[in-house]
């Protein structure tokens, strides 16, 4: 079956089928996570888990594709997405066969977006987070959407050290950032003893005794 979309001002025709996540039409869920996401021309951007690929399209038509790398755990998946960017006249994205981010070789992305299987246990939204952390630039976001929330603020947050979280309609938006966590820590000073104790000191050892 085939979808017809507009997203951001792009205009999609996705094939799909009755074995993939919402195969009728673009969950609100994507819809959402996309309207929160802004892209530059010098972005590096990794869908993560693409299914049939209407985030990594998306953003491909906006920054260009060989700026873009796909994957997932699905061969089949991955086919279809091959076939909708070919569909959508769509250039130079990297598609990749990976269990999460195990067969993700580059480690410079910018943004990393991501639609995980939040029906199941937290497992693989674990490895997302974790390992999708070590693989952004210094200022890289992980963008993630579910319908769960108090997990996934805690983990993002113990992980990047903050998250901002958008709601509607039930879904949840998480938006991470990889930040130097030394640059705002305060510097420890070195501080003498106070003039109390110096005294103290003093008469304890006989300084100052005759």
């Amino acid at each position: 079956m085939e979808i017809k979309e507009t997203i951001n001002g792009q205009e999609l025709i996705l094939e799909t089928g009755n074995y993939y996540f919402s195969p009728n039409s673009i969950d609100k869920g994507t819809l959402f996570l996309l309207s929160k996401v802004q892209v530059t021309e010098n972005e590096k951007v990794l869908d993560l888990g693409c299914g049939y690929g209407v985030v990594g399209i998306v953003l491909a038509k906006q920054i260009g594709g060989e700026r873009v790398v796909m994957s997932d755990i699905s061969e089949e998946a991955l086919e279809l997405t091959s076939y909708n960017l070919t569909k959508n006249d769509l250039e130079g994205v990297k598609v990749v066969k990976s269990d999460g981010l195990k067969e993700i070789t580059d480690a410079d992305f910018t943004l990393i977006l991501s639609n995980p299987p939040y029906h199941t246990d937290f497992s693989v939204a674990k490895a997302f987070i974790e390992e999708g952390y070590k693989k952004l630039v210094l200022g890289g976001k992980l963008v993630m959407v579910t319908k769960r929330l108090p997990w996934y603020r805690n983990k993002l947050t113990a992980v990047f050290g903050g998250v901002k979280v958008y709601e509607q309609d039930g879904y949840y938006v998480f938006v991470a950032e990889k930040r130097n966590r030394n640059r705002n820590k305060p510097q420890k000073q070195k501080q003498g003893l106070s003039k109390k104790l110096r005294r103290k000191y003093s008469e304890n050892n006989g300084i100052g005794k005759k």
